[in-house]
């Protein structure tokens, strides 16, 4: 018995690295892509690519599994209670960014954190525009959705799952954004550590999302670590659209 769940173990280990090496080809692809034909077109490649795949694999995971899809979307999903619906968001979304630190911390104790920084902030060059361009596909936003669509896609980034962030509007052509509870720098303050020194990450995150939400809007940075800034945010951020 014991040798039968030793092997069913493995096996067990086997299905899931199949699904690492999967997402790892997945993005190998798309960042072959991406190099030989530029973002743009990369990302609708992908898009066909992603839509046919998705479609051929969960057919064949729900015959082995016993689940149907409602259109694009597992049974069992949707037949999850509310709560648990938003628990397991929640848990995708913080288990994304333990990854992140994960990655961070990997690279740092391997090279050091000028490394590890530049790697990140690199990172956030090719995340963040993805991101956005995932939430316009999801939310259906639409090629150039002004600041409202803006607004929708910043509460449908992961860290809208994670942290505690707040809008105020300026004017017709412009909003302020706050960070107003981060959970990495709010985990630093609990140790008492300084700021996580952020902010040449942020202007990378922040503009190019923002860009890719639509092109016309300008991203200036209020206040971001290692600047000073008041208890009720970590960081702060401006969007603007030319009238």
């Amino acid at each position: 018995m014991n040798k039968n769940l030793n092997e069913k173990k493995q096996t067990a280990r086997m299905i899931l690295d199949f699904w690492h090496r999967t997402l790892m080809h997945h993005a190998m692809w798309f960042s072959e892509v991406q190099h030989q034909f530029g973002r743009e077109i990369a990302l609708g490649i992908m898009k066909e690519a992603h839509s046919k795949s998705y479609a051929i694999q969960m057919k064949r995971l729900g015959k082995v599994l016993g689940f149907e899809m409602d259109e694009d979307v597992p049974e069992p999903m949707l037949n999850m209670d509310p709560e648990k619906m938003e628990a397991l968001c929640r848990s995708v979304a913080v288990n994304w960014l333990a990854n992140d630190g994960i990655w961070f911390q990997a690279v740092e104790f391997s090279r050091g954190m000028y490394d590890a920084k530049r790697c990140n902030d690199s990172t956030w060059a090719q995340f963040s525009p993805f991101e956005a361009w995932s939430i316009k596909r999801l939310l259906g936003l639409g090629e150039n959705p002004g600041l409202e669509g803006l607004k929708k896609a910043l509460n449908n980034r992961l860290y809208a799952y994670v942290n505690e962030q707040s809008f105020e509007d300026e004017s017709e052509n412009s909003f302020v954004f706050k960070m107003n509870d981060c959970r990495v720098q709010s985990a630093r303050k609990r140790k008492g550590l300084d700021d996580y020194p952020c902010k040449s990450g942020g202007l990378v995150e922040y503009s190019t999302f923002a860009e890719a939400i639509d092109s016309r809007i300008k991203t200036e940075c209020i206040g971001c670590p290692p600047d000073p800034h008041p208890e009720e945010w970590f960081c702060a951020w401006r969007f603007g659209l030319d009238s």
